[in-house]
């Protein structure tokens, strides 16, 4: 019998990691989740890496090498994530070949401080790009207004690109026209449109968490009876935006020359509430050329008791409309909701580099 997550990917959904570090990779346990979990990528962020630092597994070597260099610490976080994540693309390179590109993705982040910095976001992302140098890796843009442009710009040079940090169906959109124009740009400059993938990451436990609170603090009985529908309803209808907006004359033109869809990925499903099942985010999200990236206890849970459909999304686009309705209507703000979880989630990413690079600073000093 097949197991769940291995049912996930025969439906469509792509598995990523959402966890990295020295130790992982070189113990042979991410390659070992590629064959026993159906994991066919890794993603990244200043959080996860402040956490694989702080335990210090496999990782004294080279801040003893970088102290003795003098190096910043900004510069031994460059040295040290880009070595992780070029290690991690060799791991999956062929499930990256295998996939044509889709899959065996390692996604690293551009420093949150550059989140509202068109021309910051760009020039880290060529650099990081340039120093990964490996085909499968995805640089990771935020989805704020400048990181906009920095979408396009970075993408119409030929690098493949892993939005964040998106929250709201009119920021997605936003996002899906930033991919198209750098698409186009691409094309213009010769670039080998079958080279460049993208994805786009919609987070979804978050969106939850914010709505509930609001939903809670209004207190009738209508508002309470919608808890814990939102995030689901607003990751539903971001599916049916992608179908919709890679189903138009615009990009059939586009994918005659090989450009590839952005595919929608769904993160942040580790279930915040204890109240709801632990596979909520996983089970109930599942479609065609979807990527779910996952913590691996919400992966463990999964393969150890999901229950995982054909299909639980493309079924849902009028009731998740009628959801969100619903919550306007008991007086909560989806605007107001979205906009401070983007806000907050840059703020996050910020605290989290900080405590990266104090962690590292601490490990050169201790190093000389």
């Amino acid at each position: 019998m097949t197991n769940p997550l291995a049912q996930l990917a025969a439906n469509g959904v792509s598995i990523w990691l959402d966890d990295l570090s020295r130790s992982r990779i070189q113990s042979g346990a991410l390659r070992n989740l590629i064959s026993n979990r159906s994991v066919s990528g890794v993603t990244t962020n200043p959080t996860i890496f402040a956490g694989a630092l702080a335990k210090g597994e496999g990782y004294s070597d080279q801040v003893a090498e970088l102290a003795a260099a003098g190096a910043s610490a900004s510069e031994a976080v460059f040295e040290i994530t880009t070595r992780d994540v070029a290690d991690a693309c060799d791991v999956f390179a062929e499930v990256y070949s295998a996939s044509h590109g889709f899959d065996g993705r390692v996604s690293i982040e551009v420093e949150p401080g550059l989140a509202n910095d068109t021309a910051g976001t760009v020039a880290q992302a060529k650099q990081l790009f340039a120093k990964v140098a490996k085909e499968n890796v995805m640089i990771k843009i935020p989805a704020t207004k400048p990181g906009l442009a920095a979408i396009t710009e970075v993408i119409g040079s030929g690098i493949s690109v892993n939005v964040t940090l998106i929250f709201s169906l009119k920021r997605y959109a936003e996002v899906i026209d930033a991919y198209i124009a750098g698409i186009k740009q691409a094309k213009a400059a010769g670039h080998d449109l079958g080279k460049i993938h993208s994805v786009a990451s919609f987070f979804v436990s978050r969106v939850d968490t914010e709505i509930d609170a609001r939903l809670v603090a209004v207190g009738t009985e209508a508002a309470i009876a919608l808890k814990s529908q939102a995030a689901l309803a607003n990751a539903r209808l971001a599916y049916q935006l992608f179908e919709e907006r890679f189903a138009t004359s615009e990009w059939a033109e586009l994918a005659a020359v090989s450009a590839n869809v952005q595919r929608p990925l769904m993160a942040s499903t580790g279930v915040k509430d204890p109240n709801l099942s632990d596979t909520l985010y996983v089970t109930e999200l599942v479609a065609p050329k979807l990527v779910n990236t996952m913590p691996e206890k919400t992966m463990e849970a999964v393969y150890d008791h999901g229950i995982v459909p054909q299909n639980s999304i493309t079924q849902h686009y009028a009731d998740a409309k009628a959801v969100l309705d619903a919550v306007s209507e008991v007086g909560v703000s989806y605007d107001e909701a979205t906009e401070k979880l983007e806000t907050e989630g840059v703020e996050k990413f910020i605290v989290s580099w900080n405590e990266l690079l104090e962690s590292v600073s601490t490990a050169l000093e201790s190093a000389k």
